[in-house]
């Protein structure tokens, strides 16, 4: 993924101005947060931002109080799964002022997902401009605990009441802000996973597609059963290179060489958060490789005494350590308290969202008061 600049966003946001009302919550909710014991994903903040497309432009744009949409029964995106999202952060910098990581990275990768999916295009008043408002509105809802963050989640979902299979007409798209602790609080054990595939040559593994991980959901309880906690995943073709680590990207770091499954077959996400790791390892001084790496070179630099440490990145995630491995007869176990490079990496990327080190990438978008 190529990181996008944040440009100049005073036209960007006087359009969103102009263009999504806003209607305040009488009464806040964030008294009943316990922002010492965030848990992913279960409690959201006091407002959500909701639009429609008419088959031609986006509009009803809106921020007001989080509730619950009322949705037809026939509504296309329930029958054929034209669903898309994104997952974003917004941490606090030193003077307590919010910012989002890397939005513009989110953005591009929306609308990529989009026009794979056959969905309209999301316009920047509406994806960048709209979430600056809805943050800087919630801007008490951002955590400043170590290791929590508030976790955004835009999405866009078909909107026909027709069942036919058949593109959409017409969208719904709805940014919701949720304050959450770390997604994993301990390293994982992980099933390389030889029979259940994730994404083909030509499919939408590169897509942010709800159908992506409902699909992923059946193996992952099978392998819960047996006690790991998610699915290594390869190709279908050759069952042996690796794709993604559960709902992560993967790396696995040999010798002084950080090795990540490179995109060309378009079966993996081009996650903002790999695309982050990849530059802090750089700078660390490792040497980044993007390529295949089939099980069997994991299984070999473990046997050489050569694998050093492999962790799962994502924005839900950041860093998720590996502890096990299990790959047919092969049980690998990795010593996580000696992960010197997760360790680093983890520290360095903190910093720079947090704005306690210099951003010198123009990665965090901050949140204007308006």
């Amino acid at each position: 993924m190529m990181a996008v600049d944040n440009p100049t966003t005073n036209a960007v946001l006087e359009e969103a101005v102009k263009k999504i009302k806003v209607t305040r919550t009488s009464e806040s909710r964030i008294n009943e947060i316990d922002f010492n014991n965030l848990v992913f994903g279960k409690k959201y903040a006091d407002h959500m931002l909701v639009a429609d497309f008419d088959g031609k432009e986006w509009k009803n744009a809106e921020i007001l109080p989080f509730q619950n949409l009322s949705v037809s029964p026939s509504n296309a995106a329930w029958h054929y799964g034209q669903a898309i999202f994104e997952g974003i952060k917004a941490y606090k910098d030193p003077q307590g002022e919010p910012m989002i990581f890397r939005p513009y990275d989110n953005y591009a990768r929306f609308n990529a997902s989009a026009e794979r999916m056959g969905m309209p295009y999301m316009p920047e008043w509406l994806f960048i401009g709209g979430m600056d408002m809805l943050i800087n509105l919630d801007r008490d809802w951002v955590p400043t605990n170590e290791g929590s963050s508030l976790y955004l989640r835009p999405f866009m979902i078909a909107a026909d009441e027709f069942i036919g299979v058949r593109p959409s007409d017409t969208y719904k798209f709805v940014i919701i802000n949720s304050p959450s602790g770390p997604y994993f609080n301990k390293p994982i054990r992980l099933l390389v996973q030889d029979k259940y595939i994730r994404a083909f040559p030509g499919g939408v593994g590169y897509a942010k597609a709800a159908g992506n991980y409902g699909g992923a959901m059946y193996p992952t309880m099978q392998a819960r059963k047996q006690g790991f906690d998610q699915i290594l995943w390869v190709d279908g073709l050759e069952y042996k290179y690796l794709q993604e680590c559960g709902t992560m990207n993967v790396f696995a770091i040999i010798g002084n060489k950080a090795i990540t499954p490179d995109l060309t077959q378009g079966t993996i996400l081009a996650g903002v958060t790999r695309a982050s790791v990849m530059d802090i390892l750089s700078d660390m001084g490792l040497t980044v490789e993007e390529r295949p790496i089939s099980i069997e070179e994991i299984v070999a630099a473990w046997k050489a005494g050569t694998l050093r440490e492999v962790f799962g990145t994502g924005t839900a995630s950041s860093v998720a350590y590996v502890e096990d491995l299990h790959y047919k007869e092969h049980e690998i176990h990795l010593d996580t308290t000696r992960y010197a490079v997760g360790d680093e990496l983890l520290e360095r990327l903190d910093a720079i969202r947090t704005g306690r080190a210099e951003d010198t990438r123009n990665w965090n978008y901050k949140v204007s008061k308006h």
